[in-house]
């Protein structure tokens, strides 16, 4: 009888080798999971004449439209695509250019196209509500790419401004489309990047590094007032990101901001993992990064209790870790706030479209070959999720008009991606967002059940309102899931990352805030944004001056690190893992 050689590759290895080269054909989209919900949508449509006929009526009624606007426009007398129209107005065709024959007609046909489109996976009877989404968003992204906007030809002013340039606009574009390619083959950063310097441009907050394990560097930032409030503030942001988005330039650095104001400022900065760190998992996070965090602070601050502050999926880990602290009795937090971060993903938004089982098996097979998900395939999934803003209109304005958006520090700070390891990434995907592990009470630290009702500390929530990657009503739902003595709910205006990274000062952002006490009652979103008191600027000083309401006084600023207690100063800021690439 022959024995199996353990090298050799078993079923499921070919079978993963084979999802990963479907994966690299479909820019790692699962095309299982589209063409099971065309068929859904095709087999329930074909049961419902009823439904066929009201689509044969709109579609023509569409067409009519789009005929009788043409007929007009062909006068000659400038038309604006958007007039009499049931769509509301596009800003790829808002310009003057637009109004003039025949691009007001490309436009017009466009938007009724699109209306069509929508059309007919709308309210379709038996239609599963998933699948329609997963339609809309195929149907999304075959428009976005197909509009009339992005071509030489049907862009009139990309035309003018040819005709204008002689030509040189076109020039200067295959320019850029050669050094963009060139980058991304090179796997270097995007053009303008090398223009901000982590140290020098970005993450310039004077500080330590204080503690170093395999997982993450600590920074303990230098004082700048002669008093501090007593109690430290410990930032967690998230492993997908290069932490210095809270510390990004001096005029909109959070980490500045809140030494400024006589805080003590601790920072997690996350290790960049390779192919070693595959098999590094959600314990691993809680216990190297978090756990181990806070153990340092509480070394180097001994006495007084932690605010611990978590952003993106850094928050959802630290209300992990918090909720297993609390099953412990371990109450070393004061309090707890979350900047964009789910806790309940029943409802996930847009990325549910990247996150189902078919999605998820192809992914894992691409991670497995690498040991790690990289960052581009993680940025592409976000682009596409805004690939009229993020992909199209860039294409536009680097290829056709020639011209380079001026880079900016949140720009450089967005092309500086980090990867994620196999494991971790698979068990977040899977428990997390597919299972909802965590607000159903399933979700195990070492091998323990944690649970989210436990942790009682005061809790301040913040919420974007344009926020695709974790909407504002996911994130409320955190309030309906702990037992705090306190909620204080701050909805702002803006996305998932410049509406947290807004300054201290903004002039164009707005916010709602109200505070929930336990025995209050727990209010429906919609019935929140009416309760809630609106205020113009931003929402950082609010937010400031609730950590100083939930602090004991004030003291004398603590020393750097503690070597007796095995916490001595190892590097300067920003350390070495955020220059990890």
């Amino acid at each position: 009888m022959t024995q199996k050689d353990p090298q050799s590759p078993s079923p499921q290895d070919f079978d993963r080798e084979f999802r990963a080269q479907i994966a690299q054909m479909t820019a790692g989209l699962a095309p299982t999971a589209f063409t099971s919900a065309w068929a859904d949508w095709a087999m329930h449509l074909a049961m419902a004449p009823a439904k066929q006929i009201e689509l044969q009526q709109q579609a023509l009624a569409r067409a009519s439209d789009t005929w009788s606007f043409a007929l007009r426009a062909m006068s000659g007398q400038p038309m604006d695509p958007a007039a009499g129209a049931d769509a509301p107005p596009d800003r790829r065709f808002a310009g003057e250019e637009w109004q003039k024959f025949p691009f007001n007609v490309y436009a017009r046909a466009y938007k009724n196209l699109e209306g069509a489109l929508a059309e007919t996976v709308e309210d379709v009877p038996g239609l599963t509500e998933y699948h329609e989404q997963l339609l809309e968003f195929a149907i999304r992204m075959l428009l976005d790419g197909s509009s009339p906007s992005n071509f030489l030809a049907s862009n009139p002013e990309v035309l003018a401004l040819t005709r204008e340039e002689a030509g040189q606009n076109l020039v200067r574009g295959v320019r850029n489309w050669v050094e963009d390619l060139q980058r991304m083959l090179q796997n270097e950063p995007a053009a303008g990047a090398e223009d901000f310097e982590v140290g020098r441009d970005l993450a310039v907050t004077e500080g330590k590094v204080v503690f170093r394990n395999r997982l993450i560097e600590l920074i303990q930032y230098s004082p700048r007032t002669d008093t501090v409030q007593a109690e430290p503030v410990m930032i967690v942001p998230a492993w997908i990101m290069k932490y210095y988005i809270l510390d990004l330039s001096p005029r909109n650095s959070m980490v500045k901001y809140l030494v400024d104001q006589g805080h003590t400022v601790f920072m997690v900065s996350w290790k960049n993992p390779d192919e070693s760190d595959r098999d590094v998992g959600m314990d691993d996070y809680v216990r190297d990064g978090f756990f181990a965090a806070l153990d340092a602070v509480a070394a180097i601050v001994p006495g007084p209790k932690v605010h611990a502050v978590g952003y993106c999926i850094g928050g959802t880990l630290k209300m992990i870790a918090a909720a297993a602290l609390a099953g412990r009795g371990d109450d070393r937090l004061a309090s707890i706030t979350l900047f964009a971060a789910q806790t309940d993903f029943s409802e996930p938004g847009e990325l549910a479209y990247f996150i189902n089982p078919s999605q998820l098996a192809l992914l894992e097979a691409v991670m497995h070959q690498s040991g790690v998900l990289e960052s581009r395939q993680m940025g592409g999934a976000f682009a596409l999720l805004r690939a009229r803003d993020l992909l199209w209109q860039p294409a536009v304005d680097n290829y056709l008009k020639g011209r380079r958006e001026p880079m900016i520090d949140l720009m450089a700070w967005n092309a500086d991606g980090t990867r994620m390891p196999c494991r971790m990434h698979s068990e977040y995907l899977y428990r997390l967002y597919l299972d909802n592990e965590l607000a159903m009470n399933r979700f195990p630290v070492e091998g323990r059940l944690i649970r989210l009702s436990d942790i009682r500390v005061p809790m301040f929530i913040v919420g974007t309102e344009t926020d695709h990657v974790a909407p504002w009503k996911s994130v409320y739902k955190t309030d309906n899931l702990v037992r705090s003595d306190e909620v204080t709910f701050l909805l702002t205006s803006g996305g998932h990352n410049a509406g947290i990274v807004c300054g201290p000062v903004h002039p164009r952002r707005r916010y709602r805030i109200r505070t929930r006490p336990l025995a209050g009652a727990h209010l429906a979103p919609e019935d929140w944004m009416e309760a809630a008191e609106q205020h113009a600027g931003a929402w950082w000083p609010a937010w400031q001056q609730w950590l100083v309401d939930h602090s004991g006084g004030v003291t004398k600023p603590p020393a750097i690190g503690a070597p007796k207690r095995g916490y001595g100063i190892i590097d300067e800021a920003p350390g070495q893992y955020v220059r990890q690439r």
